[in-house]
């Protein structure tokens, strides 16, 4: 039995009791097949964010060839993606607690398949940076969705594990990344092959799209829009219960809205404002302040790791254009099949641990591997001679950001906020990490000409010690609460 186990749930006084009903339907059913469908669905935009970043990456040496872009420009292109997702991340959230998850499920598949294809087909530098950004437009608004909707309708003791392999999609989609370059590589062999990296990004949404289309609104958002009676249609297809039952609950409610805050005044006019009351403030920086840092580590070292394996010598004994990107995606995926590995610790540890705990570990993980790179590359020799340390230390650092960080911030937000901002407060706090993430993916080419490899790894080591200080300075302990008990006074 675990701790998360062990709680027992007492619900704040202020739940109406039929909502009470609703909700512990949903927070005590077992996992059953619509619940993975669901969540499957709901990863879909989490897996094409880690396979857009890897296939960029990879393109990258080859469109610096094929396009004859200049250095600005490959760090424009590469900060274009996660821009996007600053953008995208904002509004997607926001427009979530508007207009409904599913809503912006589609919205957010369909914009990726167009600009990825219109990405595919590009013929000059800024209308393939253009199209990036758009593409990073729809992955930043998936990502406050997905955590949301993950967390209103998984089950309450499986919520932290669902979430985890939520955003443990992403490793999958680098993964899956590196399988499809891999073939397109060995099947095209010519510079131009990028196309085809963005093509089968596209037809991925394309697939995602079409099968959202029969997914449920989530249950939790519309009863908190007082539309109890489609509430409990979503809920019976999650959680089969007696019919008759349900429709006499949603008879008794209405348009009772479901609001469950520590600011209840606010009921009927909730938004970007209550992230900074008082209420909710701590919360947000708990939210935001490591997120931000570890994207600028993240993203820094995700999207160029195939770049810093070039500058470590990984791969560089061919002089053949895609022999070379060849050795690199067989390296970059080796050390991303380290990210998968994080993930699956985390889905044990997260839910056996609590997410402060794990966010706290992982990020001194990252932090040693950054150093153990950066020690690689001032012993006798350079790097080049001590491929052993270098893996080591992307191993470390991949595997401690997966089982921590990576996985708890993502959470966090989620379950920190009451359902009517829930979305809002996900985006603001994603939109936050995608300015570090742009931070990084754009500053660390430039830092690495002007300064060098160790300088770099020394950052991101003193960025990722940072993320550790401030999720002590803001922790906020609700591990094992459902998402209404974590309005409770005794919560910070």
């Amino acid at each position: 039995m675990t701790p998360q186990d062990s709680v027992v749930h007492t619900a704040p006084a202020q739940v109406n009791p039929d909502h009470q009903q609703l909700i512990d339907l949903l927070d005590e059913a077992p996992l059953r097949l619509p619940h993975y469908l669901t969540w499957a669905l709901s990863s879909g935009g989490t897996l094409l964010d880690g396979l857009s970043v890897f296939m960029l990456g990879i393109a990258i040496p080859l469109l610096a060839h094929d396009m004859a872009f200049t250095t600005t420009q490959i760090g424009l292109l590469a900060a274009a993606l996660v821009a996007g997702a600053i953008i995208g991340a904002s509004w997607g959230g926001r427009l979530a607690d508007r207009i409904g998850r599913k809503s912006v499920f589609l919205i957010d598949m369909g914009l990726l398949a167009l600009f990825a294809a219109l990405g595919a087909l590009s013929w000059d530098p800024r209308l393939l940076i253009a199209s990036q950004f758009l593409v990073g437009v729809g992955i930043g608004m998936d990502f406050p969705v997905s955590s949301s909707y993950v967390a209103e309708c998984m089950p309450q003791r499986k919520r932290g594990r669902m979430m985890v392999a939520t955003i443990a999609s992403q490793s999958v989609g680098m993964l899956l990344a590196a399988f499809i370059a891999m073939g397109l590589l060995h099947l095209n062999g010519k510079p131009d092959t990028w196309r085809l990296f963005l093509a089968s990004e596209a037809v991925l949404a394309a697939l995602f799209l079409i099968a959202r289309l029969y997914l449920p609104e989530s249950p939790r958002w519309l009863m908190s829009q007082g539309r109890n009676r489609e509430a409990v249609h979503a809920l019976e297809r999650l959680v089969p219960e007696d019919r008759q039952m349900l429709e006499t609950l949603a008879t008794r409610l209405g348009s009772t809205v479901h609001h469950i805050t520590k600011i209840p005044e606010q009921a009927h006019r909730m938004g970007l404002a209550v992230l900074f009351h008082p209420a909710y403030r701590r919360r947000t920086l708990l939210s935001t302040l490591p997120w931000f840092l570890m994207d600028i580590a993240t993203y820094g070292v995700g999207l160029f790791t195939a770049v810093l394996l070039g500058a470590l010598h990984f791969g560089c004994q061919s002089q053949n254009l895609t022999a070379h990107a060849e050795a690199l995606t067989s390296g970059s995926g080796m050390i991303d099949t380290s990210l998968l590995l994080g993930f699956m610790l985390g889905l044990w540890a997260v839910a056996r641990f609590g997410r402060i705990r794990m966010q706290l570990i992982g990020f001194a993980g990252m932090t040693v591997g950054m150093l153990l790179l950066m020690t690689s590359t001032l012993l006798l020799g350079g790097a080049g001679q001590h491929l052993l340390l270098v893996f080591a230390g992307f191993i470390a650092f991949n595997l401690f950001m997966n089982m921590g960080p990576n996985s708890t911030t993502y959470i966090l937000p989620a379950e920190l906020f009451p359902t009517q901002v829930r979305a809002t407060a996900a985006g603001f706090a994603a939109a936050t990490a995608k300015v570090g993430a742009t931070l990084g993916v754009f500053l660390l080419p430039l830092i690495k000409s002007a300064a060098g490899v160790p300088v770099v790894l020394l950052l991101m080591a003193f960025v990722s010690l940072l993320g550790m200080l401030f999720t002590w300075l803001f922790r906020v302990e609700g591990h094992g609460r459902t998402l209404e008990e974590h309005h409770r006074e005794d919560l910070p």
